[in-house]
């Protein structure tokens, strides 16, 4: 195992298959997860056909707060799908 996934995997809501993701899109540690922010990486990764949900954007976010995804305050959930669909719907028509 690579040292950068085993620093990925001590986050919450992050397994490997989460990390190998992160991986392919540079993000590394929790400090470029940070950098990145969650909505982008999350953007990113949709624009490698990676068919992500929502769960994983909010896994994301929850991550950099410590704190289980299903736990995140509703209205963040929305402010951060609401963010992503805004995102992607302008990819959409470009």
């Amino acid at each position: 195992m690579h040292p950068s996934q085993s620093e990925l995997l001590k986050l919450k809501n992050l397994g490997l298959a989460s990390v190998n993701i992160l991986h392919s899109i540079g993000i590394r540690s929790r400090d470029d997860l940070h950098r990145v922010g969650p909505v982008d990486a999350f953007i990113n990764i949709r624009s490698r056909g990676i068919n992500a949900s929502r769960v994983l954007l909010y896994a994301l976010q929850g991550a950099l707060m410590d704190v289980h995804w299903n736990e995140l305050d509703p209205d963040l959930k929305q402010r951060l799908a609401s963010e992503a669909d805004r995102l992607l719907a302008s990819q959409d028509t470009d």
